[in-house]
């Protein structure tokens, strides 16, 4: 028998890159999508089988976050082997516009699935997307006993949906586990992420399809690590013999302007003639300083990351340098954003 996964945010960077490793492992792997009139299923496209296949190993359900009884009634039919929680109102500087949204989303749709574990399949093991944002003003490195502090409306509801993770796990004995990853990044990345925003400008700068790229602070520091070698350790930590909570990142520090200095260097350009400051990017309250410590994950999952910030910079221009090329013609995201 197939071990089955259900994945929220399926769509998303994440979502897809943890769709592909699971189906190369053998799995049965199920998908939430929110209904819309223009579907967003770009990162999965490559991965979609016939409906009327008798052995596809690829679903797809529409259901909402926000609507407890179709995730109830999708986990008691599914009964998957493991949930992974990816979705979310998952943009930090968008969460200060929407506080009351990314509350609901971000931190209530947890509880939600939590209770339907509880009542449909209490032997699901369930994976919590938990953020670094969490640590916000706490000096680094941070570890799995770093003090919390989040300085967003994000990072507080991903705060609620840890401790409601953690609460599951102590009260109801759920195989319940947080994964708090790190700034993460990739070709998949979202275009308004700061990472991506940058990629592409370079691209389209170098392509001579853009004159300048607007940004806020360029001295926050990240740690940012390869998307695909995350989604590999969520899928370690529901391996193991007992549900712990683990941090993953590179526990390497960059600011803005380093991955500025990269991503530019790749395509033979000066950043600062091309950057402008605008403060609308700026955050009401930021977060200085975020860098983890993965130790842990290290040792007991052996868990390790192997593309540092000055490679994910260069695969990520080169990779929008070759899309931009192709797809010159596309709508590019709007300029508020």
């Amino acid at each position: 028998m197939k071990k089955k996964a259900l994945i929220t945010g399926i769509t998303g960077q994440d979502g897809s890159y943890l769709a592909e490793f699971l189906l190369s492992k053998g799995y049965e792997v199920h998908g939430l999508v929110r209904r819309a009139s223009n579907l967003n299923t770009q990162r999965i496209d490559h991965l979609f089988e016939d409906v009327h296949e008798e052995n596809r190993s690829l679903f797809l359900h529409f259901a909402d976050l926000s609507d407890a009884s179709r995730l109830t009634t999708l986990l008691f039919s599914i009964r998957p082997d493991e949930v992974y929680h990816l979705a979310a109102q998952s943009h930090v500087r968008v969460s200060f516009d929407q506080p009351e949204f990314t509350g609901d989303v971000t931190g209530l749709a947890t509880t939600r699935l939590l209770e339907g574990i509880r009542l449909a399949c209490p032997e699901t093991k369930f994976y919590q997307a938990s953020s670094s944002e969490m640590f916000g003003a706490t000096p680094p490195p941070q570890s799995e006993t770093t003090e919390f502090y989040p300085r967003s409306p994000y990072g507080a509801a991903k705060l609620y949906a840890y401790w409601m993770t953690r609460n599951y796990r102590e009260a109801y004995g759920l195989f319940a586990v947080n994964g708090i990853l790190f700034n993460h990044e990739s070709p998949r990345r979202g275009e308004t992420f700061v990472t991506r925003k940058i990629s592409r400008a370079v691209a389209k700068i170098k392509l001579g399809l853009q004159k300048d790229l607007y940004l806020g602070n360029l001295d926050a520091v990240r740690d940012w690590g390869y998307a695909p070698e995350y989604v590999r350790a969520m899928w370690l930590m529901l391996q193991s013999d007992t549900p712990e909570d683990f941090v993953i990142g590179t526990g390497a520090s960059a600011t803005v302007k380093d991955f500025l200095d990269y991503s530019f260097q790749e395509a033979g350009l000066d950043w600062q003639k091309y950057v402008k400051f605008d403060d609308r990017y700026v955050r009401p309250t930021e977060v200085d300083s975020l860098i983890g410590d993965a130790s842990k994950a290290q040792k007991k999952l052996d868990w390790k990351h192997t593309l540092d910030v000055a490679g994910l910079a260069s695969l990520m221009v080169k990779h929008d340098i070759e899309s931009v090329t192709k797809n010159s013609h596309v709508v590019d995201v709007p300029k508020f954003l």
